[in-house]
């Protein structure tokens, strides 16, 4: 099992016991099909409906595992709607039309389960009326919307080159007064870049370049192998290439992990950092992998930029390359729908490159 697994498994196991009794039968039900993470993100956001359930006395139950069903089973449209208005308006994690829908949809799981799937002891449902069955979850957005979102907000074909360039040396000037940030630079600096260029070179996930091994990585193939989000089998790894350049990066910074980073022999990750007080490099964490890109991208002048437009960036220059379904099988995705974002993108990007050449005419 991958690393983002095992953690997500272990909050996972963590949580379920503070849930009604027939969540946990349903993660159960799940948990063949679905990965811990995914399983994870149902489970917090019926915590955020269970705790709102307390809070408008739509149940009488003192703590959430004491719940019953039957107050689930009394539920109307006009509380469902009172629901959707709270995610839509608290006033701390206010949240987007996308990220509603999709708690929407994880009650709605959860629902059906209950009422179609899940029998009492004389084989009835465990739900007997299910109000969720009648909410209508609407499509939130199309990939001619999501690409509209992301117009000049991602790295043209000149700009990845220019942006690990400037991880690698150019970042020093910017912090020359810094000595701190100029000593973590040093420290770094080949580490940082070989991240970007793995990413820009290839469109691999942030998830996926955290669960790295040395052993993954086939430099004279060009390619490493990932566990790819949305399956399940923690025995297979999928092969993804990256492209030449991303090779003399890794090279140089495989020649210097072990010393710079102290890396114990158990220690299988690729990417290492050394925490505060610590002596041994350890595997980097997501969130650190994340900080990383958004402190280079403000000082390069793109503060908008994070992991996921890099892997947007590459997405778009490869597409430009090739066609929808390798695009689609190169970024590990589940529907030619998503890939098709990038067809948007590079109509605008072609048309942007037209008018350069225009004006340089």
């Amino acid at each position: 099992m991958n690393v983002q697994k095992i953690k997500d498994r272990e909050e996972l196991e963590r949580r379920v016991p503070g849930m009604p009794w027939y969540v946990d039968k349903f993660v159960s039900y799940k948990l063949p099909d679905l990965s811990p993470s995914s399983l994870l993100e149902y489970v917090r956001d019926y915590e955020t409906f269970f705790s709102w359930l307390m809070a408008e006395g739509l149940t009488d139950a003192g703590k959430m595992t004491d719940i019953p069903l039957a107050d689930l089973e009394r539920l109307r449209m006009d509380s469902i709607d009172g629901y959707r208005m709270f995610l839509a308006s608290r006033k701390e994690h206010a949240n987007t039309r996308t990220t509603i829908s999709r708690k929407l949809s994880s009650l709605r799981s959860l629902f059906h389960y209950l009422s179609q799937i899940a029998e009492d002891e004389d084989l009835y449902p465990l739900l007997k009326r299910n109000v969720m069955a009648k909410v209508s979850i609407k499509r939130t957005h199309k990939p001619k919307d999501t690409a509209a979102k992301l117009e000049g907000k991602l790295l043209q074909e000149e700009e990845i080159g220019e942006f690990i360039r400037y991880i690698k040396s150019d970042y020093a000037q910017d912090v020359a007064g810094n000595k701190q940030a100029l000593h973590a630079h040093e420290l770094n600096r080949v580490r940082d870049a070989c991240i970007v260029s793995l990413i820009l070179h290839s469109g691999l996930r942030v998830s996926e370049v955290v669960n790295l091994n040395v052993d993954d990585l086939d430099l004279k193939r060009k390619l490493t192998h990932v566990y790819r989000k949305g399956k399940n089998d923690d025995t297979f790894k999928t092969p993804v290439f990256f492209r030449l350049e991303a090779v003399t990066d890794l090279e140089e910074y495989l020649r210097q992990r072990d010393l710079r980073y102290k890396a114990p022999k158990r220690e299988k990750a690729l990417f290492l950092a050394v925490a505060n007080g610590k002596k041994e490099g350890s595997r980097m964490t997501k969130r650190a992998i994340q900080e990383m890109v958004i402190k280079y991208a403000k000082r390069f002048g793109k503060p908008y930029l994070s992991v996921h437009k890099l892997r947007h960036s590459f997405a778009t220059d490869y597409y430009l390359r090739n066609d929808l379904y390798k695009t689609q099988e190169q970024l590990g995705h589940a529907s030619p729908e998503t890939t098709q974002i990038y067809a948007h993108l590079t109509d605008k990007t072609m048309e942007e490159a037209i008018d350069r050449q225009r004006a340089a005419d």
